[in-house]
């Protein structure tokens, strides 16, 4: 389905619906599009982290402890 046929078939539902309910559903709208600004938000913060070296030091270190290190080992 398209964009323009959902946001028809959307509208023609909306029509039938008394008002109270179309703010429900303007209400549930507004979620679903905030919801989608946090996660592309999000998703552009982990790509800069991981994109900007400044954590490059951590792949230079050597490990300090090894499996051998262990006391129990489960």
């Amino acid at each position: 389905m398209s964009r323009t046929e959902i946001i028809e078939k959307t509208v023609n539902a909306l029509n039938k619906l008394p008002e109270s309910m179309g703010e429900e559903v303007a209400d549930f709208a507004d979620f679903m599009v905030k919801k989608t600004e946090e996660q592309f938000m999000q998703s552009g913060i982990q790509h800069s982290i991981e994109n900007s070296g400044a954590f490059a030091f951590i792949k230079d270190e050597e490990d300090l402890y090894s499996i051998d290190d262990l006391k129990e080992k489960f």
